[in-house]
């Protein structure tokens, strides 16, 4: 019986080691990125001028979980050059959309502001 269960256990490890060993395919990963990319720019481009400071702080919202995730890819010495900087990219782009919409969001808020008020309630 414990020869069974070893004989069971080295194959089973010679499976679960064939499948560790495969790599990412790289170019389906690239392909994914650029669309995603193109996708996402041509809905931004469509957006109505009035609805930018809504939509701005729904994608602040997700550049922050794209800063977290880029953060780990480019810490990550695991993965090759090549995937480390792009996650450096996404990082440097995401900061990127990050700031500027708080810049943008507050500039909006600005305008509405009534001159001469210090933007204290006063009691």
């Amino acid at each position: 019986m414990n020869l069974l269960l070893l004989a069971d256990a080295a194959s089973t490890a010679e499976v679960v080691s064939k499948h560790v060993a495969a790599s990412p395919d790289y170019w389906s990963l690239l392909f994914v990125f650029v669309m995603a990319t193109l996708i996402g720019l041509g809905v931004i481009v469509r957006v109505s001028r009035l609805l930018h400071t809504p939509l701005m702080s729904l994608t602040n919202a997700i550049s922050a979980i794209a800063v977290v995730g880029s953060i780990i890819v480019t810490g990550r010495y695991e993965y090759p050059l090549g995937i480390r900087i792009l996650g450096f990219v996404a990082l440097f782009a995401s900061m990127t959309n990050v700031v500027s919409g708080f810049l943008i969001t507050d500039r909006m808020l600005k305008m509405f502001k009534q001159p001469g008020s210090s933007g204290e309630a006063k009691r």
